[in-house]
């Protein structure tokens, strides 16, 4: 049976971040993630944590000005220095949460830089996280976005992503699978993720269009869950959708598969 864990950022909006917890303990969910921590002290998310039984599944390396519509820094030749502060950073909230998995958000192509550039400092930038994440226990995942919702995102298909992996050469270097964006970008999702599923330790999903709840769009949950299962995944499944209306009441579509 797939296990799936919820995205924070995306679901329980109805409340503020560190009540989001319970919320999602009192659905039914073991884990957690979301995009970043770093606006709370890590204490308190660990309190959360404790306190609801939750396991700290996932969360994102620190990605430079989000609101100001960054998306990333690590294709920045510009910002190594800014970069590999945030590995340390993150690592430090990692062994605070007990997270064992963190996301790398690649970046916006830089102008006036040639895609060679970009993808030599990218792969050094992931070599590095890499290196550090693994002395600590911590698996380095590699995410890719979709152009549509963000463009100008350097890694956009799960192919490239996985070329920039092998080009960073260390085993510490996966693939984040989020069936949202690649629904947009590849299409073929059972056969995308047979043929990667060994690269894969991570899954997120939302619906397309939309990226609302499993069952308002055109993916056949139904059966890619089935499949999933059947394929022998034992990774977890981040809940990574925004909500249709109240949280709550548009989780009719996961109720089989969690147990209060």
């Amino acid at each position: 049976m797939p296990k799936f864990n919820a995205n924070l950022t995306f679901l329980y909006n109805e409340v503020d971040f560190l009540q989001r917890f319970e919320r999602a303990a009192q659905s039914g969910f073991k884990g957690v993630e979301y995009l970043f921590p770093y606006a709370f002290p890590k204490e308190a998310i660990g309190e959360q944590l404790e306190k609801h039984g939750l396991e700290q599944v996932l969360f994102d390396l620190p990605s430079g000005d989000w609101d100001g519509g960054e998306r990333g820094i690590a294709t920045l030749p510009d910002r190594v220095g800014e970069f590999q502060d945030g590995v340390g950073q993150a690592i430090d909230y990692a062994q605070t949460l007990g997270c064992k998995q963190l996301t790398c958000l690649a970046g916006l192509a830089p102008e006036g830089v040639t895609e060679d550039k970009i993808e030599q400092v990218l792969v050094d930038n992931l070599r590095f996280a890499a290196e550090a994440l693994d002395k600590e226990g911590i698996t380095l995942l590699l995410e890719p976005l979709n152009s549509q919702d963000i463009p100008g995102f350097f890694v956009v298909y799960s192919a490239h992503a996985l070329r920039l992996i092998e080009a960073v050469g260390h085993p510490n270097c996966w693939l984040q699978f989020d069936l949202y964006h690649a629904q947009i970008m590849e299409g073929n999702l059972t056969r995308t993720i047979r043929d990667r599923l060994a690269q894969i330790p991570h899954m997120q999903l939302a619906d397309n269009p939309g990226r609302n709840e499993p069952g308002t769009g055109e993916i056949n949950y139904t059966n890619l869950f089935r499949f999933i299962d059947e394929s022998g995944y034992d990774g977890w499944i981040g809940c990574e959708y925004k909500p249709a209306g109240d949280t709550r009441q548009g989780m009719g579509w996961i109720e089989p598969f969690l147990q209060p």
